[in-house]
């Protein structure tokens, strides 16, 4: 099969890094971990419910057209997109354990394969299709890393430090990595056509099911039930935030035709927290298996 050209080409190869946290360490967090925002803990403790799944959907997709990839150095940034969504969601796994006992029970619920494993079935098309889904996550993913570690605001929200070290980890690997499922949509055909309109269908879905994701958490907690004022005022200020403001603009770049996700540069960045988290002195060298 003839490959498409890649635009935008990314040298870089992601790195995969074993890190293991040390989750409950620090007991001086209650159930709302994230500076005792309800609101907020349970946006956290969703995503982190949803994120093994998603990165077992990204794995199968980019290993369902493996083959088809003559590309030496996108055949490395893909082992290396694998290596890193691997420990992704066996560290959010451990971390949803702790968030189960915690109570929050959306966790459990959240974490099957099976939906996934029907999506790859079929032919080139539908690989295609759910590549193309896969790469619209990554986008997803990226935005949130980049306003997570580039925030000082953000950073700066009191919270359980372990979490905060896998988070601050798993947004620089999603930064690493952001190109490549879409550089793999492209080299085994995928069109511009068939990427924006799936986006926008995505778009209509995917968002509104994680509010409701968000909102079913919500619902099962009984202090949450009790005080929907403080929720409201929860909301309100995580969407006005440095987390919500102007989000779903930066998301809607991805409907721009001959988008690419290097658009958005975010090698500094990514070099500031590689030296932050894993250089001489960083603060997760000891976290590395």
């Amino acid at each position: 099969m003839a490959q498409q050209p890649i635009t935008h080409r990314v040298a870089t190869v992601p790195k995969p890094r074993r890190a293991r946290f040390r989750f409950g360490g620090d007991r001086s967090y209650g159930k709302y971990f994230v500076n005792d925002d309800i609101v907020f803990s349970h946006v956290v403790a969703t995503l982190s419910g949803l994120f093994p799944p998603a990165e077992d959907s990204i794995i199968r997709a980019v290993r369902r057209v493996a083959d088809d990839i003559t590309d030496p150095l996108l055949k490395k940034q893909v082992a290396g997109l694998i290596g890193q969504e691997s420990t992704h969601a066996q560290e959010h796994r451990r971390l949803n354990e702790k968030l189960v006992e915690m109570g929050y029970p959306m966790i459990r619920g959240s974490d099957s394969k099976s939906s996934g494993e029907r999506q790859i079935r079929g032919g080139r098309r539908r690989a295609r299709v759910l590549l193309q889904m896969v790469a619209l996550a990554e986008h997803f993913n990226a935005v949130v890393a980049r306003r997570v570690l580039c925030s000082d605001e953000i950073q700066a929200i009191p919270g359980d430090p372990e979490v905060w070290h896998l988070l601050n980890w798993h947004a620089m690997e999603e930064l690493e990595h952001k190109s490549v499922a879409f550089d793999v949509y492209q080299a085994v055909g995928g069109s511009e056509r068939l990427r924006i309109a799936i986006a926008v269908m995505a778009g209509l879905i995917e968002l509104p099911s994680l509010l409701v994701f968000v909102l079913m958490s919500l619902g099962r907690d009984p202090v949450a039930r009790r005080q929907p004022r403080r929720l409201a005022r929860e909301a309100y200020a995580l969407y006005r935030g440095p987390l919500g403001r102007g989000f779903l603009s930066e998301m809607a770049k991805y409907l721009r035709p001959g988008f690419h996700p290097a658009d958005i540069d975010t090698n500094e960045l990514e070099e500031r927290w590689r030296q932050e988290l894993f250089g001489a002195r960083g603060v997760l060298t000891d976290r590395l298996k």
